[in-house]
Order: C-alpha cells, then structure tokens, then sequence
C-alpha cells in the first residue's frame, strides 16, 4: 500500500481518537497510566523519556508526573524541523522548563534544560497515530521517530501507549518504518513482554 495508504488510515484513527468525549479520554488514559507504571521496564528504569501530549493523544501529564515523583531523570524531545532531528533534554520542572515549539506543542527550553544522550535511556515513550498488534506503528508522517530509533546504538524498551481503538488490523510499512517493543492499551499489552532496561 502506498503513502495514500497510510493517509487514509492515520485520517480514519485520528477522526475516531477526536470523537473521545474529554472525560472518557482521561478516564482511558489513567488506566494506560496504571499499565505503564506497572510494566517492570519502566519501574526499573533510571532514565525515562517521554513526551508531552496534545490534542486528542493518551494524556501524559500523569505519567510524567509519576516519573518526576519517583525521582527518575524525565527526558523530553525537542524537534528540530529543519535537521527532522529529536534533541533530548531532562526536564526537572514542566511548569518552568517548557516552552511552545513546533505546532505549538510544549518542549524543553533549550537555554534551561540540560541535553541527553539517547544512550542514558532506560525506556522509551513513543507517541503514535495507530498501532498492530504486532507493535508495528504508525506516526504523524514526520518520520522523526523513526529516524530516532533507526539511529539508537543502545535500544531500550520502546513503548506506544494507545487507545484501544488505534489498534488497526494491518499497517503499510515500507524500510524505514520502525516497529515498537510494546503497545499497551487500556485493556491489553501486544508484543513480547519486556523485563528490564535494555532488555
């Protein structure tokens, strides 16, 4: 399947993610909160990067706010679209330490927040628009996640976090499509199950 292909899939999952009611979009993302957090991958870890949600995605505040609370080093992405690099940061107070970036979705403040070397990462967030069960994923088209993780030299565990209903069949994928290690919903996890930090 083609490019179309992928348009016509990521415009059919995000009509159906923007038809969430507010309330039932929080309620859902608490309970793939709980799953994260539970995930031995993720208690282990030291250093944890996610990212910062926006419109209708599964809300991350509280999962950030978990990982802050633990006392873990919180890394978060700052996208440079002319290079369509992610420059990481650790990020200690969201409050203070972001700022609006591109299309206006918050990201680390570059004068306040130290930089990361994505080998320091224990596990990984990954944002995406729909999702298999066989961790195959599909983003918003700007291929920035998936040169990110094309160019990991140490892969930690790579995790979507999605509602059940951006689980699709089939995806058209192409070489430079990166699959993830996990995808957990609300009521499931896909994938092979993962221990640990580097696992």
């Amino acid at each position: 399947m083609t490019g179309s292909g992928k348009s016509e899939i990521r415009k059919q999952v995000l009509a159906r993610r923007d038809a969430l009611p507010a309330a039932e979009r929080r309620a859902l993302s608490e309970r793939i909160t709980r799953r994260l957090l539970a995930l031995e991958a993720c208690r282990d870890a030291r250093c944890v990067m996610a990212y910062v949600s926006f419109g209708s995605e599964f809300e991350t505040a509280s999962f950030i706010a978990d990982v802050l609370a633990q006392g873990k080093t919180l890394v978060l992405p700052r996208v440079e679209r002319g290079s369509r690099n992610l420059q990481l940061y650790a990020v200690a107070d969201p409050a203070r330490e972001l700022a609006p970036g591109v299309w206006g979705i918050p990201q680390p403040r570059a004068d306040l927040c130290p930089p990361v070397p994505a080998s320091r990462l224990d596990f990984v967030l990954v944002p995406g628009v729909a999702v298999t069960r066989r961790c195959e994923r599909l983003g918003y088209g700007g291929g920035f996640y998936d040169g990110f993780i094309r160019a990991l030299t140490r892969r930690p565990p790579l995790v979507v976090a999605a509602f059940s209903l951006q689980v699709v069949p089939t995806l058209p994928t192409s070489e430079t499509d990166q699959r993830v290690d996990l995808v957990v919903t609300e009521d499931a996890e896909y994938c092979a199950v993962i221990t640990g930090p580097g696992s």
